[in-house]
């Protein structure tokens, strides 16, 4: 896909309601999902399979990453497998470091480490993580360089090595919804993501930030990724309705209610019966970003987004209760993004 636009995974590992009461057996079934989906998109040419970090949120089971990355790498042969990101604030930068120099070391070339500053979850979750609070996302950037130092070669002094993890140097990306990172990135000449798929407000101010302000460094040229909500069916009608998944899980993420999976709607129109008029602004407003319609209506905003960001490659959340609807949304994308020239 050299020649086309590039476009990866960013995995959730969801849970349908079912699973969530079922315990380890009901993990078990979405990680199998989500080792099968990986399987499917090497085939389809995808660049990479990312999974995020959240904690204590009932209906995702993505909290272990590093784990589930080295399940699904060893599932899979040449896809690049990594972290979506890893929220490194809760975590010792030697402990990453460690994590995904083994990562490294087992599965060559493979491995990517996406880092991202939030906690991940709510603030009892963080003090259960970090214990002390004392960090804050503002020590991100010192976090970073610790960080680095343990991935790169070993330095004259160095008192502490990542072993294994020291020389790796497992390519990092940082993950933003702000300004911030998108502006650290540029700095440290490193790759940036912007995560539009729940933060579409200041994706153009970013992109742009990030674009403008980019030094060589890691990298001679900038290289930006726009995560960004996809359904992809055979009508613009059915993707919609299918889209009715992700958006009864953003209203009960909006009411603090659990967030697994559930079944779409019979039609688009159904949402109204189920949301306000200010939770449908608040739903929306977190989907702004999303592409949802057909193959035609799929490649006009794959498009646009392209046009309006500079992009490079977008990663594709596709979230749908079923299973093989996800799977035939991401093998549409994948037909898609081969007609889209870069």
């Amino acid at each position: 896909m050299s020649d086309s636009l590039r476009v990866s995974v960013l995995d959730l590992v969801g849970l349908r309601g079912e699973e969530t009461a079922a315990g380890g057996a009901g993990i078990a079934k979405a990680v199998e999902r989500s080792v099968d989906l990986a399987r499917h998109v090497e085939e389809w040419g995808y660049e990479r399979f990312w999974m995020a970090e959240h904690h204590a949120i009932s209906g995702l089971a993505c909290s272990a990453t590093s784990v589930l990355i080295g399940h699904v790498a060893q599932a899979t042969r040449t896809i690049r497998v990594g972290s979506g990101g890893v929220m490194l604030p809760n975590h010792a930068p030697l402990v990453v470091a460690e994590q995904f120099g083994t990562l490294e070391a087992l599965y060559p070339g493979r491995i990517d480490l996406g880092l991202g500053r939030a906690p991940g979850g709510d603030y009892n979750t963080m003090r259960a993580l970090r214990r002390d609070l004392a960090q804050s996302g503002d020590d991100f950037p010192a976090l970073l360089a610790e960080l680095r130092a343990y991935l790169g070669p070993v330095r004259p002094g160095q008192a502490v090595r990542a072993i294994p993890g020291q020389g790796s140097n497992v390519p990092i990306t940082l993950l933003g919804s702000s300004g911030f990172s998108a502006q650290l990135a540029a700095r440290e000449g490193l790759a940036f993501a912007f995560a539009s798929h729940f933060a579409p407000e200041y994706l153009y101010v970013a992109a742009k930030m990030y674009l403008d302000n980019f030094k060589p460094g890691v990298l001679e040229e900038p290289y930006l990724m726009v995560a960004a909500p996809v359904i992809a069916a055979e009508t613009d009608v059915e993707a919609r309705r299918l889209f009715t998944s992700p958006q009864q899980r953003f209203l009960r993420l909006i009411r603090n209610q659990p967030v697994e999976l559930l079944p779409p709607l019979e039609s688009p129109e159904a949402m109204n019966a189920i949301w306000n008029a200010m939770e449908r602004e608040a739903v929306e407003a977190r989907l702004g970003a999303a592409i949802v319609g057909s193959n035609a209506t799929v490649k006009a905003g794959l498009e646009k987004l392209l046009a309006k960001t500079g992009a490079h490659e977008v990663i594709v959340v596709t979230d749908t209760y079923e299973h093989a609807d996800r799977l035939e949304s991401y093998r549409r994308v994948a037909e898609v993004a081969r007609g889209i020239a870069v």
